[in-house]
């Protein structure tokens, strides 16, 4: 292995994470949640635009560390988006080739992302097949399948070094509610919830994690049941969220509880988010919301006071011909007219 150009890579990596500056902690005022603190963890000015920009970061770096990644490693990743737009921009850092793995129904802004960044897209007709898929392209081409589904939770280092949950607690230290009542979050690999059960536990904070799950996802059955055989047989409609089988990085001991999200309430929750920031974001974070507004109507009727931080997962503008576009949304969730209406019911000053 040449570790001259290993030493570089990591290098090149440790470089372009002093560049970038922490995310920015956006505070929500709803007037209809007196006492209740609600905040966003914007991940969506990241270089590559989302939140899967820390975990490509990482990835690369394990797989670095690990010998997996030589110079000339054609990567490979299984990913409905995200993470593939961030790692294609990784490996064009590094000189590397990039092959993403993906269902056809991908935004095509990610797609044309990843091309811009020099990576190649590889479709497939469902989300339960870029696994093998992505395997096979490892094996014929004597690449590296990154498999952020099994090593999104192990890559990350969950301690601290400025990880999403250490960031969160320093960006919080000086608000009125520093140590939050609760963090809301989708999970697509797992990966970051895990980061933030970890961290929160080993730090003793008296903080519960939420993790919302959407329509045709396992994740929260499998907290209920533990049964890591369950499958769903259609893969979800809310990118970069919810998986159809049970992920290897998904780590329910460390989630404190879990919520069912429609996805026409994720969707319609996100167009609404554009009426309180000035503009898009994707549907995950209407997920993220939708669990952060549950949490809050329910602290306000125990009459309880308090923070609740969750996630900015990516822009929307990645979506406009797909969460913006109404013939689509018709087409895909049907009339989402009634949870817009819940979501003025919700926020109404009382």
């Amino acid at each position: 292995m040449n570790r001259t150009w290993v030493t570089h890579a990591i290098n090149e990596i440790n470089a372009d994470a002093q560049r970038s500056a922490d995310t920015h902690l956006i505070r929500l005022i709803l007037p209809a949640f007196p006492g209740i603190h609600l905040y966003l963890k914007d991940e969506s000015t990241h270089p590559t635009g989302s939140l899967k920009h820390r975990l490509a970061r990482s990835l690369f770096l394990y797989g670095l560390c690990n010998g997996w990644i030589k110079e000339g490693t054609t990567i490979i990743e299984a990913s409905s988006g995200s993470t593939a737009v961030s790692e294609a921009w990784f490996a064009r850092l590094l000189g590397l080739p990039f092959i993403a793995v993906m269902p056809h129904c991908t935004a095509k802004r990610k797609v044309q992302q990843i091309e811009f960044y020099g990576g190649r897209c590889h479709f497939v007709e469902s989300a339960c097949e870029i696994y093998a898929e992505s395997e096979q392209l490892a094996r014929e081409l004597n690449g590296h399948y990154m498999d952020q589904f099994t090593y999104a939770e192990r890559a990350t280092d969950w301690r601290g070094n400025n990880n999403i949950a250490d960031s969160i607690y320093r960006q919080m230290k000086n608000e009125p509610y520093p140590v939050p009542d609760s963090i809301v979050m989708s999970a697509g690999t797992g990966g970051t919830s895990a980061t933030l059960g970890r961290y929160i536990r080993s730090q003793g904070y008296d903080t519960r994690l939420m993790v919302v799950d959407p329509e045709n996802s396992v994740f929260l059955d499998y907290w209920q049941q533990r049964d890591a055989t369950l499958r769903s047989p259609h893969g979800s409609k809310i990118e970069g969220i919810g998986r159809p089988r049970v992920e290897p990085s998904f780590i329910a001991d460390v989630v404190d509880e879990m919520l069912r999200v429609p996805d026409a309430p994720s969707v319609a929750t996100a167009q609404w988010l554009e009426t309180q920031l000035g503009r898009k974001v994707g549907a995950s974070t209407g997920t993220n919301m939708w669990g952060a507004l549950q949490l809050a109507a329910r602290m306000r009727s125990e009459g309880r006071s308090g923070a609740i931080v969750t996630l900015l997962c990516d822009s929307g503008e990645r979506y406009l011909d797909t969460y913006y576009n109404p013939q689509w949304v018709a087409a895909n969730f049907g009339d989402i007219t009634p949870w817009h209406a819940e979501l003025v019911r919700l926020t109404s000053t009382l």
